[in-house]
């Protein structure tokens, strides 16, 4: 398999075989650094990480897994360049291009990444847009692997808002891999149809069945995985907070909910989740809506189904087998 050069933006762009290849590299390269086994295959080499949105877990990963590596990293934050406001993408793209082995964006449109992509030279890599959300996916289906042995034929439940980037991927990913993907929710919070149809001709090559149901008990009857991500973000106006809140709390991962699935099913999250009042955002919506969590209870969260903390240590080394399988002579 060789992917040297290339960028990583959606998983739309791989095929099922690589998306495959990608996990096993990671599973490869997460065994090497538990036996303290060194592989900086890309030793040398610098990465530029702009980030027009912040993250714990994504900041960290690309940093952790570029040093692994043998990689020099820079950190260009909100105010850490000049894209987008004195300098367009394609210019931005091509200086950097110039400097850097490869480049990782976090940010808002799609198109910012894919232009980066066109422009720079170098591989690109996806840390999240408003539309897709890749090395997330991967390292969920590096996890679900680890506890299934498998991928092909799990059942996974998206709980809650699927039009965005977590939604969007996770069910591109299912219908790559063949996992059977459904997404449960009020109508107006499935996927846009383009994108279903898209993903169901996908479907019809490897297998995985994609349904869109508005009862969460029959959503997780058969659930292998339920997944869930948060319904509001910070800056988002109360307006848009009480409307998500009253049509999503029916759609809450809790212990209700957990005991209409199996004995054997797992919780799963991408972080970070609203399950108590511990966070600025917690207490906000305590004080306002009178709950103590949103899209997952902490009961769930922090019971033994939850395996949403070997999800996150996934993060990295799924990243660093992107960055490795696109960089490195291997």
């Amino acid at each position: 398999m060789n992917l040297k050069g290339k960028s990583f933006l959606k998983l739309l762009d791989f095929t099922p075989a690589e998306i495959e290849y990608l996990i096993d590299l990671a599973a490869k390269l997460k065994a090497e650094k538990k036996a303290g086994t060194k592989h900086k295959l890309c030793e040398g080499k610098n990465i530029a990480l702009i980030f027009e949105k912040t993250s714990t877990r994504t900041r960290c990963s690309f940093e952790v897994a570029a040093y692994d590596l043998g990689m020099n990293v820079t950190y260009l934050d909100p105010t850490g360049s000049q894209m987008g406001k004195k300098e367009s993408i394609a210019d931005t793209a091509r200086v950097l291009g110039g400097i850097y082995d490869a480049i990782e964006y976090r940010g808002f449109g799609q198109e910012t990444v894919e232009a980066l992509g066109k422009y720079a030279g170098v591989p690109v890599y996806n840390g999240l847009t408003d539309e897709f959300h890749p090395t997330q996916i991967l390292a969920d289906f590096l996890t679900i692997k680890e506890q299934f042995s498998k991928l092909k034929g799990i059942n996974f439940v998206y709980m809650g808002d699927a039009r965005f980037n977590m939604g969007n991927s996770l069910m591109v990913g299912c219908a790559k891999m063949g996992l059977n993907f459904t997404a449960c929710a009020p109508e107006k919070y499935f996927p846009n149809k383009e994108l279903i149809a898209q993903c169901e001709e996908i479907a019809k090559e490897t297998g995985a069945t994609l349904k869109f149901e508005t009862d969460p008990k029959k959503a997780v009857e058969n659930a292998d995985v339920i997944y869930t991500d948060v319904w509001v973000s910070m800056g988002e106006p109360t307006d848009v907070w009480k409307e998500r809140i009253d049509e999503l709390l029916p759609y809450q991962v809790n212990d209700t909910l957990m005991s209409y699935a199996k004995d054997t099913t797992v919780f799963m999250h991408c972080l970070p989740a609203f399950h108590n009042l511990e966070t600025t955002v917690g207490k906000e919506v305590g004080e306002k809506f009178g709950l103590d969590a949103l899209e997952v209870t902490d009961s769930v969260f922090e019971s033994e189904k939850s395996i949403v903390f070997k999800e996150a240590e996934n993060r990295m080394h799924t990243i660093k087998a992107v960055i490795a399988a696109t960089l490195a002579d291997i």
